[in-house]
């Protein structure tokens, strides 16, 4: 999330329109696709530490290469780098997050997820805030450096290989699974439930700070508000999270979180951008609660889905949770590639109304979820 508020900076430095800076997106999709379906794999022969280990290395070499990046194949092959690293911690950190629950007896997916909307809110908010005084490029590979360095002191405490019951086969799960068949069928649905709320997130991250920027005339830093409102609900929703799932049902939680905020944060992009126009404050706030309500009911979707996914008889855990977590995260890539096609072909206002119709989708396929 480091890149977020300067998304318009090194889109404006590169020379890029809003259709080839969503082509560009499509590098960090191959990049989740590939590391996604290498995770469960990997998980189920090494175990998730190695895994995690590999990941985090990897991740922020792709962010250091986006801040390096001076044309559109450097800064492709960099966020195939930076999606690659994604998703293996991704599928990696998720499937150890099923194992702590079952150590504990105790729901902590959705707030493991929140510590990761912590993170995306800290360096959002931090690059919206130095984008006057530090080029894209020393934020971007800070970030990146810091990083790496950090996760040096935390990987000791990684679930250590003899409570992680992921490595090796066993009598009753399965590393490898079929691509279609009666026991893997809802794991599409799952996928396709996940796809439709990562998009809406994804979009909401890559387009929201151009949103207010070229279609509201809010100035470089101020732009990163959508976002960042966006992400703090996340983090408010995703903390109470799992007394959300515990209290309300997993499906129920996801289906009020998917309908709703699309209906809200349709609205207010439908009020807030011509409104601006003659009355830019109320518009300024009304923008930064529709992105906060789509913030809210995105927050739960994740984790929901991928513990369901988890509990499929049958299939490894790691397995299960790559299997959906690649079309979930590649929707997450490849979505705001399409938002900036549509951007390009309409208006960016108009759509942003594709990824709030996903949110509406997401909130469709709950019912799939029998956790």
């Amino acid at each position: 999330m480091g890149w977020v508020p300067r998304i318009p900076e090194i889109k404006e430095a590169i020379g890029l329109t809003n259709t080839e800076l969503g082509l560009v997106f499509i590098g960090s999709t191959l990049g989740a696709v590939t590391g996604a379906q290498l995770a469960g794999r990997l998980i189920h022969t090494f175990a998730t530490r190695r895994v995690i280990s590999c990941a985090i290395v990897v991740m922020p070499l792709g962010l250091v290469g986006m801040g390096l990046a001076q044309n559109f194949a450097e800064l492709f092959i960099a966020l195939f780098i930076m999606g690659l690293g994604y998703a293996g911690l991704d599928i990696s950190s998720n499937t150890v997050a099923v194992e702590v629950e079952k150590l504990l007896d105790r729901k902590w997916m959705v707030s493991f997820h929140g510590c990761w909307s912590v993170g995306a809110f800290a360096t959002t908010v931090l690059g919206g805030s130095i984008a006057h005084a530090v080029e894209p490029r020393e934020n971007l590979v800070g970030v990146g450096l810091v990083s790496l360095l950090l996760f040096i002191p935390f990987s000791r405490f990684l679930l250590p290989k003899e409570l992680d019951n992921h490595k090796g086969d066993s009598a009753d799960t399965e590393a490898k699974i079929p691509l279609f068949s009666k026991a893997t069928t809802p794991l599409w649905w799952m996928g396709f439930g996940m796809l439709g709320g990562m998009i809406a997130e994804g979009s909401a991250s890559d387009w929201g700070a151009l949103l207010l920027k070229d279609s509201m005339g809010i100035g470089k830093g101020l732009n990163a508000a959508a976002f960042a409102s966006f992400s703090l609900a996340m983090i408010i929703s995703r903390f109470s999270g799992d007394w959300a799932l515990e209290k309300f049902g997993a499906a129920r939680t996801v289906k009020i979180g998917g309908y709703g905020g699309a209906i809200l944060w349709g609205s207010a992009i439908a009020i807030a951008v011509p409104l601006s126009q003659s009355h830019p404050l109320p518009a300024f706030i009304i923008i930064n609660l529709g992105f906060a309500a789509a913030g809210l009911g995105i927050g739960p979707m994740f984790p929901a889905f991928v513990l369901a996914a988890s509990r499929l008889p049958g299939i490894a855990p790691g397995v299960a949770i790559a299997r959906v977590g690649v079309t979930g995260i590649a929707g997450y890539f490849i979505g705001p590639t399409i938002t900036g096609y549509l951007a390009d072909l309409f208006s960016l206002p108009v759509a942003m109304f594709y990824p709030v119709a996903l949110l509406a989708m997401a909130g469709f396929f709950s019912r799939v979820i029998k956790v």
